[in-house]
């Protein structure tokens, strides 16, 4: 199979590093030579143009920058050709480091201790241990099960929730429909990775964090979303807030981004807002990994971490 030309196609951010990399192996264009160029290959995007893939005649698989695929699936004209998705190491990592310093801080009281430095108040509160805390994984893919991992390494009770029935050793899994409210049930602190489809968006609303247990170690349930912004409500999780179903949240990612300056979110003296940026794409570790890919492509061999079209993950 002859080496393919790479079309690059991101918005959001500059792609000047992801460029060069990228040129060290191949050719490399920003946009098609025409609405039928023969001669692109590939195409690695985030957000990129409605259509911009649907008439490319050679395209032989899109490689997304970013650790979901949503973007992709909003073109309307999404050729019938694979999708591969990130998987990294170094992209786990930093996703497993924001899971647990975000767990750890809301099990160490954090915001309380911050209060008091505020308010020059010496007071030592009540510690429960790590196995009084349920800390509860929806999405238990790469991401989810590398925390999971983790944080039962610290000694914390994991439940693990997923649309289809994926078992973890250590880890107390709940699957489907008919098993998401007996794992709201029992879970303090609930983290959210789930993919963005259209059976999850919107999911984390007011009635789903009602089932949050609250009588806990806590003093309260706790949630923690560093999947996909559309996965939530943000007025719902304002409303759990104010009304004590929640005690705090860490968000990360939100429905709208940037997160408009008029959300109560910003100011919102229970939530802890981070800039979508728990497990940021880093193209020195990403490129190599594409271009491996293409390579072992063009000698025969299949594509690895592809989509499942009809899961949409």
């Amino acid at each position: 199979m002859e080496k393919g030309r790479v079309l690059l196609s991101v918005t959001g951010f500059h792609p000047q590093r992801w460029h060069e990399l990228l040129s060290a192996e191949r050719d490399v264009v920003t946009e098609p030579a025409g609405k039928d160029d023969p001669s692109i290959a590939y195409a690695v995007v985030w957000k990129h143009k409605p259509n911009l893939l649907s008439s490319l005649p050679n395209l032989r698989a899109i490689f997304s920058i970013g650790a979901g695929v949503d973007h992709i699936f909003n073109d309307p004209g999404l050729p019938n050709v694979p999708i591969v998705k990130v998987v990294a190491d170094n992209l786990t990592q930093y996703m497993t480091e924001y899971v647990v310093w975000r767990v750890l801080d809301h099990h160490r009281q954090g915001s309380l201790y911050r209060y008091q430095q505020q308010k020059k108040t010496w007071h030592e509160p009540q510690q429960r241990p790590a196995s009084d805390i349920s800390v509860g994984i929806m999405g238990l893919g790469t991401l989810g099960r590398a925390a999971a991992s983790v944080l039962l390494s610290l000694g914390f009770c994991v439940n693990g929730w997923s649309r289809s029935v994926r078992p973890m050793e250590g880890v107390t899994t709940y699957a489907g429909d008919s098993g998401l409210i007996p794992f709201l049930n029992a879970t303090d602190i609930l983290v959210v990775l789930l993919p963005l489809t259209p059976t999850t968006q919107g999911i984390v609303n007011y009635g789903l964090l009602k089932e949050l247990r609250r009588r806990n170690g806590l003093g309260g349930a706790v949630l923690i979303n560093a999947g996909r912004g559309r996965l939530q409500k943000d007025d719902d999780i304002a409303r759990a807030l104010d009304e004590g179903i929640l005690k705090e949240a860490s968000l990360d990612v939100f429905e709208v981004e940037p997160l408009p300056k008029t959300s109560p979110l910003w100011s919102h003296p229970k939530v802890y807002v981070t800039p979508h940026a728990a497990a940021t794409s880093d193209p020195n570790h990403l490129v190599p990994i594409m271009l491996a890919q293409m390579s072992a492509f063009e000698r025969g061999e299949p594509l690895r971490n592809t989509v499942d079209r009809a899961a949409g993950y």
